[in-house]
């Protein structure tokens, strides 16, 4: 059956190319010639990433005419336009933006033969060499030209360097003790990285498109969530080998892609959100993982949960409403209007008035939305420069920062008073260039803020005075984790 499959993927593959063909030049035969050494005969990706339209959504076909035609810095992506005419890079681009004809085969047998065990278990040193708090650094994803970098929260200083996967998406896992840390690539390749060895002791390729990780509350599995195939991957953490595989089907047997997986501390789980089908997964783990399904109203996804994990909110499909699911009772108790897509997936909590609040920024609108969590009423709705994508702050910090991420003000940081609710200083740490993702250091002394841009950098604050500290040069620094925020589950930052 498995080879029948595979047969198959190769017609269809074909026969898509053969499609992708008609208008100009044998894009088939330039893809074999040209990519398919680094990329795949089955545009699945090899050393080079997939190149498939769900894996290359945030890169427009006019970024990638450039990309074939000048190659790409800091990669291996050679130019081609001494090689290839413009009709043939466009071909070339045309066909990789042509969707498979269907959903190929990722399963345990695909995801074990790229299982790479670099450091044995038993060569784990018992602390760190070096003299910073391990439970105070900060790791760095910087995109602009695919590294990591160990940064010392206490001075500031790198320790540490790697190149990582292509497109790391989503945040990485750290195990409870904060001694290892967990990858996720866009194409679906997880990475174990040693926070004390400072080197990567094992990799293994879970899934096609992969959207994010997530880590059980006992650090012992890793589940993935992948938009191709439609699977939910558990991965034992210790070596990465398959532990179990979910085809996401709901209970009418529809096939979904699987929009995030999250862990549920305080209820022993993983919780997955559905992209195409109107319900909820919980994998519960005690006595081995077991599957328990959510019915709602609609498909929702882009996740926020209180601080007992007793219910979560989820992004409408409209846009316009935020609904609130009792994961213990299973169901739907109220509908908070919310218009402007609010990212839910960057709520935080702090106590407001003897109350416990959450407030979140959104996508298409300029406000962030403050909510009481005991009655899921709005308590206030706070203007901004622009739309925005992440919202931090600290317990001890008076302040929550939020970035303005879209729009022309994309270079603003607000800075909200939690008690006031007011805006209190709008920060620009680069005029011109987008400024993102905050996140404080493990003590609450320091704000760190992201120049989201390949000549980039982080600007580190004073949490008090909002007075800059020092900045680091970083190329496109997306997102900086703090291991001790991360591993508490710190009101102050998303989970």
């Amino acid at each position: 059956m498995q080879r029948l499959a595979v047969s198959l993927f190769a017609v269809c593959f074909a026969l898509a190319g053969s499609q992708a063909a008609l208008a100009g030049p044998d894009a088939v035969e330039l893809y074999k010639q040209h990519c398919a050494e680094c990329h795949g005969d089955d545009r699945l990706g090899k050393q080079g990433p997939a190149l498939l339209p769900q894996n290359l959504k945030r890169l427009r076909k006019k970024r990638a005419l450039k990309a074939i035609a000048n190659g790409r810095p800091a990669t291996q992506m050679p130019p081609f336009g001494e090689v290839l005419n413009d009709s043939e890079i466009a071909a070339l681009a045309d066909f990789i933006f042509t969707p498979l004809p269907f959903v190929p085969v990722w399963g345990e047998a695909e995801i074990d033969a790229t299982r790479n065990i670099a450091v044995e278990v038993d060569k784990y040193i018992k602390k760190p060499p070096y003299k910073s708090d391990p439970l105070n650094l900060f790791v760095v994803v910087e995109t602009g030209d695919h590294h990591v970098t160990i940064l010392d929260g206490d001075t500031f200083e790198p320790l540490h360097r790697f190149k990582s996967r292509f497109a790391l998406h989503g945040g990485p896992k750290f195990t409870p003790d904060g001694r290892f840390v967990f990858f996720g690539s866009r194409d679906g390749w997880v990475t174990k990285f040693d926070l004390y060895t400072l080197e990567v002791l094992a990799e293994v390729r879970a899934g096609i498109n992969t959207r994010n990780i997530a880590i059980s509350p006992d650090g012992s599995s890793i589940a993935v969530a992948n938009y191709l195939p439609h699977s939910l991957v558990i991965l034992n953490a210790t070596d990465l080998a398959v532990e179990k595989i979910y085809d996401v089907r709901s209970t009418d047997g529809e096939s979904s892609r699987v929009s995030a997986v999250y862990q549920a501390p305080k209820r022993n789980s993983f919780i997955a959100a559905l992209k195409d089908v109107p319900e909820i997964w919980e994998i519960r783990l005690e006595g081995g993982p077991k599957l328990r399904r959510i019915k709602t109203d609609e498909p929702m996804d882009d996740f926020f949960f209180d601080q007992a994990y007793k219910h979560l909110l989820g992004s409408s499909r409209d846009g316009k409403n935020s609904v609130v699911v009792d994961i213990d009772a299973a169901k739907t108790i109220k509908r908070i209007p919310m218009p402007g897509l609010p990212h839910l997936g960057s709520g935080i909590t702090w106590t407001h008035q003897g109350r416990q609040v959450m407030a979140t920024p959104h996508i298409k609108k300029a406000q962030v939305s403050v909510i009481d969590l005991a009655d899921w009423s709005v308590v206030k709705t706070i203007k901004t420069k622009g739309p925005g994508f992440f919202m931090r702050s600290h317990e001890k910090s008076r302040y929550a920062w939020t970035d303005v991420f879209f729009g022309p003000h994309k270079d603003v940081v607000h800075v909200i008073d939690k008690e006031s609710l007011e805006i209190v200083k709008s920060l620009k740490p680069a005029p011109g260039k987008t400024a993102a993702h905050v996140e404080f250091d493990r003590h609450g002394k320091y704000a760190i803020v992201s120049v989201w841009e390949k000549d980039g950098a982080i600007v580190i604050y004073d949490a008090k005075t909002l007075e800059e500290v020092k900045r680091l040069p970083m190329s496109k620094p997306s997102g900086k984790y703090n291991v001790w925020n991360k591993i508490t589950f710190s009101k102050g930052t998303s989970h």
